[in-house]
């Protein structure tokens, strides 16, 4: 009699889908995950660990930092951060590591090293036999470690931006980048600009209000003279409020940098020009009133090529005007005028307060009279944002969230707007409103996509995070944030503490959602073009620091810690024993990584033993008996071979586990298994 050997099977399986916490595991597709985090689902499928985020102000960035390998004879002593001095070719470099009489490892060169000697602050410590080479490391291995150290001492350059509480507010405009937050004493917020050498205070300047005195204008670039007092100041903006210089009676706001003298009440002049304006009394310097919660719009009302300017509010003061150059603050007559929500949409600036939605006249900004086309629409709850929907060819509308309700308004301006109820039930939890194909934001129950909410109303099959239903409901009442991330076309909602949902779109579908644990808490984040087309994500966080994410390798140098365990795949035979003997992993990344693998099988019962009795302890929520670890795989290069490993149990099903702990490595991608198993008896 012939023993027959039951037959290998093969079978593969993309991972797909991101995370379910809800379904059974009989119903779950086996490339989901039933537990995850610091893993995001690609354009592509897989599963990919996180890209890191950096510090931010504006000088050189962490991750752009290089090392150079420097052969050289030690002949004294030294330490990391030294500064190498060639003595010949007055060559400088910090040193961030070094292989005793072989080589220095440095990072911020400046000049070339030549066979000479080296000093630390003048006293000769070693001698270079060659010229330095960059990023050479023997292994891939190496290289990681050595771009991670110089990485690490260009992040010891990078500061907070000055004063005390969270970033109030960042964004971006005309390719600088600006953060605010409050003074040190927390009396006032102070706007910042990213320099070369860190942030830098931007000067708002002053203001004084005027009326007419005669039909002559006064300009931007006139100085004006106070016709008693003789102080002078170089006009940079004029904002009239009501009239006109012909008729006479034109009243505003002057704007200036700064004065000479003391003005009082008393007529101005220009040149020979007199008594063009009356003013009551000296001008005012222009401050932010503390705290609040900052929201811009970048819009160009001119209509012709470099007129853009920045637009913001905050809730707590008035909102402004900003060219880089000259801040001009908007009175809208409101009291008190501190709108807490803007969007630019058909050639209005609108603003909300309170329930009260309100817009300035076509193309002026600053004119919030019905005389411009200015007007009011009550929307009978607290607005909690704005977004601009694209329509037909011609036809934009614009979203009107409140807390409970969402509404559209169409038409153009004030003489055919017309206000409709989208979702009279379902409205937006304030800050998660973004376009990423279409509207989505957070409500009670759950994200929900303006096209879904339309056709399904206040039921829970409007909500598109069903998948995630725990995290929403430990998460939703601490939303603080949120952004779009275009090129991975992806939504990102930041909670307090660091929590974080990245839910990425195939087209209009979401693929997947997946929860990340920052390191550093976010307040307000902004995602925008940079001049040169590279999308840019920045986060304002509560310990006072900017970061720019989608950068790095860690998370401001802190390791990123990541796992995912799949669902439990019975391929295709739930009560069907099998023998697990190899598994495949698919894997692909852009450099030099180390993660481990792992499986737990039969739902992970102990009566399932297995030969390899290991732990897997990095991130995960619970460690059992019968899961095993797989010896760590390193790679680089652009794709991976598929790796094998050895399997050894026997149940219905299997999990494959996977995790990873780094500052250093670049992300990689799950993208599929190949298991092969035996099949043996039916359960019984």
């Amino acid at each position: 009699m012939t023993l027959q050997i039951p037959a290998t099977s093969s079978q593969y399986w993309a991972f797909r889908g991101g995370l379910d916490q809800v379904s059974p595991p009989l119903s779950q597709s086996p490339g989901l995950c039933r537990s995850a985090t610091n893993v995001e689902v690609g354009l592509d499928g897989g599963l990919v660990t996180l890209t890191g985020y950096e510090a931010f102000d504006g000088r050189p960035k962490p991750s752009d930092a290089v090392y150079y390998l420097l052969p050289a004879t030690m002949t004294d002593s030294y330490s990391n951060g030294d500064t190498l001095t060639g003595t010949t070719s007055g060559a400088t470099a910090v040193i961030i590591g070094a292989v005793q009489d072989e080589y220095f490892v440095v990072t911020k060169l400046v000049g070339n090293f030549t066979t000479e000697v080296l000093n630390i602050s003048g006293s000769p410590v070693a001698t270079s036999t060659g010229a330095e080479s960059v990023s050479s490391a023997a292994t891939p291995a190496l290289n990681a470690t050595y771009l991670n150290l110089a990485a690490d001492l260009y992040r010891d350059d990078i500061g907070e931006v000055p004063g005390s509480g969270s970033v109030l507010g960042v964004w971006k405009y005309a390719g600088a980048s600006y953060a605010i937050r409050n003074n040190a004493g927390g009396t006032a917020a102070v706007m910042h600009v990213a320099t070369s050498s860190g942030w830098t205070a931007v000067a708002l300047g002053r203001e004084i209000a005027f009326t007419s005195g005669g039909t002559t204008e006064i300009a931007a670039g006139d100085t004006i003279t106070g016709a008693t007092s003789s102080a002078t100041a170089v006009i940079t903006k004029v904002i009239l409020v009501s009239g006109s210089w012909a008729g006479g009676d034109a009243a505003g706001r002057l704007f200036f940098a700064s004065q000479t003298g003391t003005f009082q009440a008393e007529n101005l002049n220009v040149g020979a020009s007199t008594n063009l304006a009356t003013i009551a009394g000296d001008s005012t310097a222009i401050t932010l009133a503390p705290s609040g919660r900052y929201e811009f719009a970048n819009n160009n009302f001119g209509g012709t090529a470099g007129m853009t300017k920045m637009y913001g509010v905050s809730g707590v003061h008035r909102g402004f005007e900003f060219d880089g150059t000259t801040f001009v603050l908007i009175d809208t007559g409101m009291s008190p005028d501190t709108p807490q929500h803007v969007k630019a949409h058909k050639n209005h600036l609108f603003y909300n307060f309170d329930g009260s939605v309100q817009h300035s006249g076509i193309g002026t900004p600053y004119s919030w009279t019905v005389v411009t086309g200015a007007s009011e629409i009550a929307v009978g709850d607290y607005c909690t944002g704005f977004l601009l929907q694209p329509g037909g060819t011609s036809v934009g509308t614009l979203v009107i969230y409140t807390r409970n309700a969402t509404w559209v308004l169409y038409g153009n301006n004030s003489s055919d707007w017309n206000l409709v109820p989208f979702n009279p039930d379902a409205g937006a939890i304030e800050w998660s409103q973004q376009y990423v194909n279409q509207g989505i934001a957070l409500d009670d129950r759950g994200i929900t996509l303006l096209a879904t909410s339309q056709n399904f109303g206040n039921f829970a099959s409007a909500d598109v995070s069903t998948a995630v239903k725990p995290f929403i409901n430990t998460h939703r009442s601490n939303a603080v944030a949120s952004c779009v991330v275009r090129e991975k076309n992806q939504y990102r909602l930041f909670f307090q503490n660091g929590a974080a949902l990245y839910v990425t779109f195939i087209g209009n579908k979401v693929a997947g959602l997946m929860p990340v644990a920052l390191s550093h808490s976010p307040y307000c984040v902004c995602s925008l073009e940079a001049d040169t087309g590279a999308e840019e994500v920045f986060f304002g966080a509560t310990d006072g620091f900017v970061y720019q994410m989608e950068r790095g390798t860690s998370h401001n140098g802190e390791p990123i810690s990541w796992s995912a365990e799949l669902a439990f795949n019975h391929f295709k035979s739930p009560r069907q024993l099998k023998t697990f003997r190899k598994a495949v992993i698919e894997v692909s990344g852009a450099g030099y990584a180390q993660f481990s693998m792992g499986s737990n099988i039969g739902y992970g019962k102990s009566e399932y033993p297995q030969s390899t009795a290991e732990s897997i302890t990095t991130n995960l929520s619970s460690a059992q008996w019968d899961s095993f670890v797989w010896d760590q795989f390193y790679w680089d290069g652009q794709t991976l071979i598929p790796a094998e490993a050895d399997l050894d149990g026997t149940a219905e099903n299997i999990s494959l586990i996977f995790s990873g702990s780094s500052d250093e490595y670049a992300p990689i991608t799950l993208n599929g298994a190949i298991v092969d198993f035996t099949t043996r008896r039916q359960l019984r």
